[in-house]
């Protein structure tokens, strides 16, 4: 396309999209992989692409495909069971928010389900409308506004859990080594 600079496309996308595959694979390498296959058919097959303003949603469904991809060439080699139960989360304290630092919070992001951990990530890291979400996972929007209530749900049972075990660390540790 004559108006995108591909330089332009990679400086501006790249680190989102890298962290949006991070947050789908869980893994670095897998990451870079799926970023570097984005940018791959971008240069390959982005001329096709007749509205230069959706090339972000683009970007972010090509990704996302080549997830799902390699996901169900996975599949083939490993049984995976399904579970799709909804609990009702307990309360969060205020006590519990405090104890909450950023890798817990990647921690439990990453333990969501896929079908929760990326719609929320698209959401609310990647700031993107639930329109865009919703064009980039291919599911109604109805689906995507459910998954992610959903998932924040999960979250909050995955924090609970997770900054406690932080916060009774804390406790076991003598005073003189406390943050």
């Amino acid at each position: 396309m004559a108006g995108l600079d591909f330089a332009q496309l990679v400086e501006e996308y790249y680190m989102p999209l890298y962290r949006f595959g991070l947050s789908l694979s869980r893994k670095e390498s897998d990451a870079f992989d799926l970023t570097q296959h984005t940018f791959l058919t971008w240069a390959t097959k982005g001329h096709q692409l007749r509205d230069p303003a959706k090339v972000k949603t683009w970007l972010f469904t090509t990704l996302y495909r080549e997830f799902l991809a390699n996901k169900r060439r996975a599949e083939h080699f490993t049984e995976a069971q399904e579970d799709a139960q909804f609990v009702k989360p307990p309360h969060v304290s205020p006590s519990v928010v405090d104890a909450i630092d950023a890798g817990i919070v990647q921690q439990a992001l990453h333990a969501l389900d896929d079908r929760y951990r990326a719609p929320v990530t698209l959401f609310y890291m990647q700031q993107h409308s639930y329109r865009e979400i919703a064009e980039i996972l291919e599911i109604p929007i109805g689906t995507v506004m459910s998954r992610i209530s959903r998932g924040k749900a999960e979250m909050r049972t995955k924090l609970t859990d997770l900054a406690a075990v932080d916060v009774r660390k804390v406790i076991s540790m003598p005073k003189e080594q406390r943050p």
